[in-house]
Protein backbone atom coordinates (compact mmCIF):
# COMPACT_ATOMS: atom_id res chain seq x y z
CA UNK A 1 0.00 0.00 0.00
CA UNK A 2 1.65 3.91 -0.77
CA UNK A 3 1.19 6.38 2.12
CA UNK A 4 1.59 8.83 -0.16
CA UNK A 5 -2.01 8.54 -1.63
CA UNK A 6 -4.71 11.37 -1.75
CA UNK A 7 -7.73 11.55 0.55
CA UNK A 8 -9.66 14.97 1.17
CA UNK A 9 -12.93 15.17 3.02
CA UNK A 10 -14.15 18.96 2.89
CA UNK A 11 -17.55 20.13 3.81
CA UNK A 12 -19.48 23.34 2.00
CA UNK A 13 -21.97 24.20 3.89
CA UNK A 14 -23.23 27.01 1.91
CA UNK A 15 -23.51 24.84 -1.19
CA UNK A 16 -24.96 22.16 0.94
CA UNK A 17 -22.06 19.69 -0.43
CA UNK A 18 -19.51 17.33 0.92
CA UNK A 19 -16.46 17.01 -1.43
CA UNK A 20 -14.71 13.62 -1.17
CA UNK A 21 -11.40 12.61 -3.30
CA UNK A 22 -9.99 9.29 -2.84
CA UNK A 23 -7.02 7.85 -4.18
CA UNK A 24 -6.08 3.85 -4.57
CA UNK A 25 -3.44 1.81 -5.14
CA UNK A 26 -5.66 -0.02 -7.73
CA UNK A 27 -6.62 -0.38 -11.29
CA UNK A 28 -10.03 1.14 -12.05
CA UNK A 29 -12.40 -1.90 -12.96
CA UNK A 30 -11.37 -3.48 -9.26
CA UNK A 31 -12.20 -0.17 -7.70
CA UNK A 32 -15.43 0.56 -9.86
CA UNK A 33 -16.38 -3.30 -8.56
CA UNK A 34 -16.24 -2.53 -5.22
CA UNK A 35 -18.82 0.72 -5.50
CA UNK A 36 -20.98 -1.26 -7.92
CA UNK A 37 -21.07 -5.21 -6.33
CA UNK A 38 -23.16 -6.04 -3.44
CA UNK A 39 -20.64 -8.96 -2.62
CA UNK A 40 -17.46 -6.46 -2.30
CA UNK A 41 -19.34 -3.17 -0.92
CA UNK A 42 -20.72 -5.04 1.90
CA UNK A 43 -17.07 -6.32 2.91
CA UNK A 44 -15.65 -2.66 3.18
CA UNK A 45 -18.81 -0.44 3.62
CA UNK A 46 -19.50 -0.06 7.10
CA UNK A 47 -17.37 1.71 9.59
CA UNK A 48 -15.98 -0.93 12.15
CA UNK A 49 -17.08 -2.85 14.03
CA UNK A 50 -20.32 -2.44 12.34
CA UNK A 51 -21.02 -4.92 9.01
CA UNK A 52 -22.99 -4.09 6.05
CA UNK A 53 -25.64 -6.16 4.68
CA UNK A 54 -27.09 -5.24 1.19
CA UNK A 55 -30.49 -6.85 0.79
CA UNK A 56 -30.30 -6.74 -2.98
CA UNK A 57 -29.19 -4.27 -5.91
CA UNK A 58 -29.77 -3.53 -9.29
CA UNK A 59 -26.97 -1.56 -10.87
CA UNK A 60 -28.90 -0.03 -13.54
CA UNK A 61 -30.45 3.72 -14.23
CA UNK A 62 -33.63 3.43 -12.32
CA UNK A 63 -31.64 0.30 -10.12
CA UNK A 64 -31.61 0.02 -6.49
CA UNK A 65 -30.27 -1.00 -3.44
CA UNK A 66 -31.47 -1.43 -0.15
CA UNK A 67 -29.01 -2.57 2.83
CA UNK A 68 -28.34 -1.86 5.98
CA UNK A 69 -24.98 -1.05 8.62
CA UNK A 70 -25.19 -3.53 11.30
CA UNK A 71 -23.96 -2.86 14.77
CA UNK A 72 -22.60 -5.33 16.24
CA UNK A 73 -25.38 -5.97 19.21
CA UNK A 74 -27.50 -6.39 15.88
CA UNK A 75 -29.17 -3.28 15.87
CA UNK A 76 -29.86 -2.33 11.53
CA UNK A 77 -29.39 1.30 10.03
CA UNK A 78 -31.53 0.86 6.34
CA UNK A 79 -30.77 2.96 3.56
CA UNK A 80 -32.55 2.97 -0.05
CA UNK A 81 -30.43 4.19 -2.90
CA UNK A 82 -31.82 4.80 -6.35
CA UNK A 83 -29.39 4.85 -9.29
CA UNK A 84 -29.78 7.85 -11.67
CA UNK A 85 -27.70 7.77 -14.00
CA UNK A 86 -24.61 5.32 -15.20
CA UNK A 87 -21.70 5.66 -17.14
CA UNK A 88 -19.69 2.44 -17.23
CA UNK A 89 -16.17 2.47 -15.31
CA UNK A 90 -16.15 6.79 -15.27
CA UNK A 91 -19.57 8.10 -13.20
CA UNK A 92 -22.50 6.98 -11.77
CA UNK A 93 -25.05 9.21 -9.42
CA UNK A 94 -27.76 8.09 -7.09
CA UNK A 95 -30.44 9.30 -4.52
CA UNK A 96 -29.60 8.28 -0.95
CA UNK A 97 -32.40 8.53 1.57
CA UNK A 98 -32.18 6.50 5.11
CA UNK A 99 -35.43 4.00 5.27
CA UNK A 100 -37.03 1.54 7.49
CA UNK A 101 -36.45 -2.18 7.24
CA UNK A 102 -39.73 -2.59 5.21
CA UNK A 103 -38.00 -0.36 2.62
CA UNK A 104 -40.30 2.70 3.41
CA UNK A 105 -37.70 5.53 2.41
CA UNK A 106 -37.46 8.74 4.77
CA UNK A 107 -38.86 12.06 2.96
CA UNK A 108 -35.10 13.56 2.76
CA UNK A 109 -32.01 12.33 0.87
CA UNK A 110 -29.27 13.29 -0.69
CA UNK A 111 -27.72 12.89 -4.27
CA UNK A 112 -24.44 11.09 -4.73
CA UNK A 113 -22.33 11.91 -7.38
CA UNK A 114 -19.49 9.17 -7.98
CA UNK A 115 -16.46 9.84 -10.46
CA UNK A 116 -13.43 7.53 -11.40
CA UNK A 117 -10.03 7.96 -13.25
CA UNK A 118 -7.16 6.09 -13.35
CA UNK A 119 -3.64 7.10 -13.69
CA UNK A 120 -0.54 4.95 -13.71
CA UNK A 121 -2.58 2.44 -11.57
CA UNK A 122 -3.94 4.52 -9.23
CA UNK A 123 -7.57 4.99 -9.57
CA UNK A 124 -8.83 8.34 -8.19
CA UNK A 125 -12.39 8.41 -6.92
CA UNK A 126 -14.19 11.88 -6.67
CA UNK A 127 -17.82 11.86 -4.16
CA UNK A 128 -19.86 15.26 -4.21
CA UNK A 129 -22.66 14.34 -1.63
CA UNK A 130 -25.42 17.34 -2.17
CA UNK A 131 -27.75 17.41 0.68
CA UNK A 132 -31.34 19.27 0.25
CA UNK A 133 -31.02 20.45 3.44
CA UNK A 134 -28.30 22.58 5.10
CA UNK A 135 -30.20 21.07 8.55
CA UNK A 136 -30.33 17.25 6.88
CA UNK A 137 -26.57 17.74 5.99
CA UNK A 138 -25.28 18.95 9.70
CA UNK A 139 -27.95 16.12 11.35
CA UNK A 140 -25.77 13.34 9.03
CA UNK A 141 -22.47 14.86 9.65
CA UNK A 142 -22.26 15.08 13.22
CA UNK A 143 -24.56 11.92 13.69
CA UNK A 144 -20.97 10.51 12.96
CA UNK A 145 -20.79 10.20 9.05
CA UNK A 146 -16.95 11.83 8.61
CA UNK A 147 -15.54 9.29 10.72
CA UNK A 148 -17.60 6.44 9.69
CA UNK A 149 -16.93 7.08 6.36
CA UNK A 150 -13.41 8.07 6.49
CA UNK A 151 -13.09 4.20 8.13
CA UNK A 152 -15.09 2.73 5.32
CA UNK A 153 -12.55 4.49 2.66
CA UNK A 154 -9.78 2.65 4.87
CA UNK A 155 -11.50 -0.76 4.83
CA UNK A 156 -11.49 -0.06 1.42
CA UNK A 157 -8.25 0.55 1.10
CA UNK A 158 -7.26 -3.02 2.87
CA UNK A 159 -9.59 -4.87 0.80
CA UNK A 160 -8.20 -3.88 -2.53
CA UNK A 161 -5.04 -4.61 -1.57
CA UNK A 162 -5.63 -8.22 -0.99
CA UNK A 163 -7.96 -8.52 -4.04
CA UNK A 164 -5.59 -7.28 -6.27
CA UNK A 165 -3.04 -9.78 -4.93
CA UNK A 166 -5.70 -12.41 -6.11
Amino acid sequence: MKNDLLFDFTVDKAAQKVFITREFDAELPLVWDAFTKAEILDQWQAPKPMTAKTKFLDFKVGGRRFYAMISPEGQERWALQEYTSISPKTNFQLFNTFADKDENPEPHGSDWDHSFSEQNGITKVSITIYNESLERMERVLTGGFTEGFKMSMTNLEELLATLSKK
